[in-house]
């Protein structure tokens, strides 16, 4: 429980930006999680790219194989990419405390991250990163400004530019980002990137709520349920009362 406090506190600060002024537009991300190639897919991009700085220590190989379908055999050759056995704990190859030496504070674990901000919000930021070179890694974002992490996709993105406009502020101009140029240098189309994005945010919501499907099936059981035993109990209130006048 402690863990999971310490990984809540460590999401929050972002989340007061639009009280703060920070009004960003979110694109959405329209996940399916009925469609089970692409969390794999998510699941190859995160172990691949974001799993050497970020753990989903509340998530397990092995429950990631069984509700994605992938054989435990091709979970340890393609996925696994610490050497951790396939029941452990999905934790990154990191050291918390080497971590914040070199990036100024631990990368927060990412289990939850989706239920925290939403699938949107993580959709966006994978897509808002711009150059910036007063940053210490040469890069912004534009749901997060000032982010304090590299663009460990830019070799699939590419790079984008900052769309800049100045604004008048109390008689001062301001310099404000209102968005990214296309991005260019990168393997991937924007098409190809933005399904790759899909992806990974689509693993990240699975992750958060790996039984989000169920509850929801569930959901309409107990929902009818209700209605039936609603209409069952008028009736017999209607027979118990029928007689008090």
């Amino acid at each position: 429980m402690k863990k999971l406090l310490i990984a809540l506190v460590a999401l929050v600060p972002t989340l007061g930006f639009a009280a703060a002024g920070h009004k960003v537009h979110l694109e959405q991300a329209n996940v399916d999680l009925h469609d089970k190639e692409s969390l794999v897919r998510g699941l190859d991009l995160f172990q691949h790219y974001c799993a050497g700085c970020h753990s989903q220590q509340y998530q397990r190989y092995e429950r990631v194989a069984t509700d994605l379908g992938v054989s435990i055999d091709d979970m340890r050759s393609k996925y696994i990419v610490t050497g951790a056995k396939v029941g452990e704990l999905m934790e990154n190859a990191i050291p918390e405390k080497d971590a914040a030496k070199w990036f100024g504070a631990a990368p927060p674990d990412l289990t939850l991250v989706a239920r925290v901000r939403g699938e949107d919000w993580v959709y966006s930021y994978l897509k808002g990163f711009y150059k910036d070179p007063s940053r210490p890694f040469g890069v912004n974002n534009t749901v997060f400004p000032s982010v304090g992490m590299p663009h460990v996709l830019e070799e699939l993105q590419g790079i984008a530019t900052p769309v800049i406009e100045t604004e008048v502020v109390d008689g001062k101009e301001v310099v404000k980002v209102k968005g990214v140029n296309p991005a260019t240098g990168g393997k991937m189309t924007a098409e190809e990137y933005d399904q790759a994005m899909r992806d990974l945010t689509g693993f990240l919501v699975y992750s958060a709520e790996p039984v989000k499907l169920e509850r929801q099936a569930m959901g309409v059981w107990v929902l009818a349920f209700l209605f039936i035993f609603f209409i069952v109990a008028f009736l017999l209130k209607k027979e118990y009362w029928k007689d008090v006048h």
